[in-house]
């Protein structure tokens, strides 16, 4: 049984998915890793065999479905999700490892950092890493480790398009310790890079508070992806 299996939902993440891999080849005797892939037109699917992941189907792009099918396969004690455009430091895995060997009712998020030398990006870091902290509310591309028991115990991610990752948090924060570790996760600066980085903000938050106001997902995502 590994120790933790590493749960990657992908579409279209040829450039970007090399990169983890590698990061995560090296210590692939002590995890396994999940491929989720939704019917992508690009590389990914050839470059999840080539690193000899477990690669597995999701019918629609559905980013809660696609981690809930990660779970559902995974034979880890622990779960880790992440995305595919996300880089993790030499030495995490140990580290880690201490921190899980006796605390499966903490669950765990990484440390935000963002792979690009803009100042900007050094203010968003500590803007992002504040409200974690704080608030214990992290985003997806934090990663999320969580024991498998814990997971399935609260019902894992909802089979939504988006938003799966605030609902889970939300759904949980009360009744568990979430914990930061100081290991830093670097996630691609991509989605800032198409705009600026105050509207991108904004818009977030946006799609956030409607989205604990109530509003349908299916408006939500219609909005978030019609440009």
């Amino acid at each position: 049984m590994p120790k933790i299996s590493i749960i990657i939902p992908t579409y279209n993440e040829s450039q970007h998915l090399p990169l983890l891999l590698s990061d995560l080849s090296i210590i692939n005797q002590e995890i396994e890793i999940i491929i989720v892939d939704c019917n992508s037109l690009d590389k990914t699917r050839d470059i999840a065999k080539i690193y000899e992941t477990k690669l597995f189907n999701s019918i629609e792009k559905n980013r809660g479905l696609q981690l809930n099918i990660g779970a559902t396969k995974a034979e880890g004690e622990w779960f880790l999700f992440i995305h595919a455009d996300s880089r993790l430091d030499n030495g995490w895995f140990k580290k880690v490892e201490l921190l899980i060997s006796n605390n499966e009712n903490i669950i765990y998020f990484f440390k935000f950092k963002i792979n690009n030398k803009k100042f900007i990006y050094r203010v968003l870091e500590i803007v992002v890493n504040l409200r974690s902290y704080i608030f214990k509310d992290p985003y997806g591309d934090q990663g999320l480790l969580i024991h498998r028991t814990t997971y399935f115990k609260n019902k894992g991610f909802k089979k939504i398009p988006l938003m799966e990752d605030v609902d889970f948090i939300k759904r949980i924060k009360n009744k568990l310790p979430l914990k930061m570790l100081n290991i830093p996760i670097y996630t691609s600066s991509r989605k800032w890079e198409k705009t600026n980085i105050i509207f991108q903000a904004f818009k977030n938050w946006n799609f956030r508070s409607r989205w604990l106001r109530g509003e349908s997902i299916k408006s939500l995502y219609y909005d978030y992806y019609k440009k």
